[in-house]
């Protein structure tokens, strides 16, 4: 049976720091919150050079389940702010959600 996914959740990878920063972005974009996980990244010298970036070991890890409606909107305002060109390093992704206990 398939059914139309009504939320997204949107993953962003920062450098320590700066989950705030995305938070509040995500909120000017309409999230209503999210959770933050600590985590230690754990790339190799190619990808550095890969991506023409120095990778900073201690990351941050946001976490938001937002309507699927905002979610371009979340996306976009997160990177503005904290992506790759900015001293967070981020990098962000949306995951379908099938299911939620919302519903």
């Amino acid at each position: 049976m398939s059914q139309e996914n009504k939320y997204e959740l949107v993953v962003s990878i920062v450098n320590s720091g700066f989950s705030e920063n995305v938070m509040a972005a995500a909120r000017a974009a309409g999230a209503k919150g999210g959770s933050i996980i600590r985590g230690r990244g754990s790339a190799n010298p190619e990808a550095e050079e890969f991506f023409n970036i120095s990778i900073q070991p201690d990351k941050e890890v946001v976490i938001c389940l937002v309507p699927v409606g905002i979610k371009d909107e979340v996306m976009k305002s997160v990177y503005k702010n904290c992506g790759l060109s900015t001293e967070g390093s981020g990098i962000v992704f949306s995951l379908p959600v099938s299911r939620t206990t919302l519903e």
